[in-house]
């Protein structure tokens, strides 16, 4: 896995659209932890239920502003909410029982989309969130080498806010390779301990 980061640039309205979008992140994966905590012993929670809360949640009126995330970003937001609660029953059956007891987010500073609610331009310059928040054609800033974005190497796609600005992440599965020629002579370091 390779992690490739662009600033963006967006103007004033697709700073809002982008900020409720994560808003609305932190508020599904904290119903999905309010969801675990309310059930029983009797209930069966796992990553799949977490899943089906998120889209009882879109088709609830209650909750319509659930419904402009793209399924798989909703997804996404109960997947990092399912991985803290596995994390704290694995430091259950460890003995540190005490530490990681999954928490409610209260600044969320990212939303990730998974293979779909984006689409990336020809050039590669802009990608488009294309689902119903309103962000739209965000502009890439930076100078990596964009050939290799590709659509079927591309796994994730998170929106960071910084406190510089905001900045888009490509989650790839690429193996980096570096080949060493070998001279066949031995080194020693005396690093003195």
């Amino acid at each position: 896995m390779r992690v490739i980061e662009f600033k963006l640039k967006v103007n004033p309205s697709q700073k809002i659209a982008i900020q409720e979008a994560i808003r609305v992140g932190q508020f599904i994966r904290n119903k999905c932890l309010r969801f675990w905590m309310d059930s029983t012993k009797e209930d069966q929670v796992n990553y799949a239920t977490l899943c089906r809360l998120t889209t009882e949640l879109s088709n609830s009126p209650e909750f319509s502003f659930v419904g402009k995330l793209n399924s798989m970003a909703r997804q996404a937001s109960a997947e990092r909410a399912w991985f803290s609660i596995s994390r704290f029953y694995d430091n259950c059956q460890r003995g540190l029982a005490k530490k990681g007891y999954p928490k409610f987010k209260k600044f969320s500073r990212s939303v990730e989309y998974k293979t779909s609610g984006w689409k990336l331009t020809e050039d590669k310059k802009f990608i488009h969130i294309t689902d119903k928040t309103g962000i739209g054609k965000l502009k890439l800033i930076g100078t990596f080498n964009r050939e290799i974005l590709d659509k079927s190497t591309i796994k994730r796609v998170r929106i960071i806010k910084r406190a510089d600005g905001f900045y888009c992440q490509f989650v790839l599965d690429i193996e980096r390779v570096e080949t060493f020629d070998s001279t066949g002579k031995e080194v020693g370091i005396h690093l003195g301990l």
